[in-house]
This record gives C-alpha cells, structure tokens and sequence, in this order.
C-alpha cells in the first residue's frame, strides 16, 4: 500500500466537522457584516445639489430631497430625469459599499 494512501478525514485537516465550523463561521460574519450595512449610509446628489437620495448599504433608499427652488423651474420630465440619475447613483454607491464591506467574505461574489 502507498504510503500515506490510507488517511482517514482527521489527517486532512479537520476533515467535515471543521470544514461545516469554518462554514458557520463565515455565515455568521456574513450576518453581522450584512447587519452593519443596514446601518451605513451612502448620498447622491443631482442638479448640483438640488437633489439628494440616501441610501443604506442594504439598498433600502432612507431619504429623497428635493430643494424647493428646483421645484420653481423645474418642468415635470427634469425633475424625473434627475430623480432617476440620482436613485441610480445612490444604488451604485451602496452596492460598492456592500462589495467593500462583504467582499473579503464572500471571495470577490458580486452583491
């Protein structure tokens, strides 16, 4: 028999049992990480500054100013435009908070 052909799991590292505790281990950061984004906050802003999304890490949109002077010039289609550019910028600053903040969990998986 070759040498070393006959190891059980235990010679290979902790075999399933430490595999399923690194699992749970990273499961459990992944959760507390997740938890974390609940919490931060990213803002966008449009029309130089006139509008402003903010947004948490969990891409749940916490808050949309509108400053009222805009609303005086503004016709109906602009004011969409910019409220559209916005909530995209604010989704895209909290997606890549989220790969900031998870990325180093989850081995670069895209959030």
């Amino acid at each position: 028999m070759a040498k070393g052909f006959n190891r059980g799991p235990a010679a290979m590292g902790g075999g399933q049992s430490g595999m399923m505790q690194q699992l749970q281990k990273l499961q459990k950061q992944m959760e507390e990480a997740q938890a974390k984004l609940a919490d931060e906050t990213v803002t966008a802003t449009a029309g130089g500054g006139a509008i402003k999304v903010t947004m948490t890490g969990d891409q749940k949109c916490r808050e949309v100013v509108i400053d009222p002077e805009l609303l005086k010039d503004a016709d109906a289609e602009m004011l969409q435009d910019l409220v559209l550019s916005v909530v995209n910028m604010a989704l895209d600053q909290s997606r890549e908070l989220a790969n900031q903040k998870l990325g180093p969990l989850s081995g670069g998986l895209p959030f």
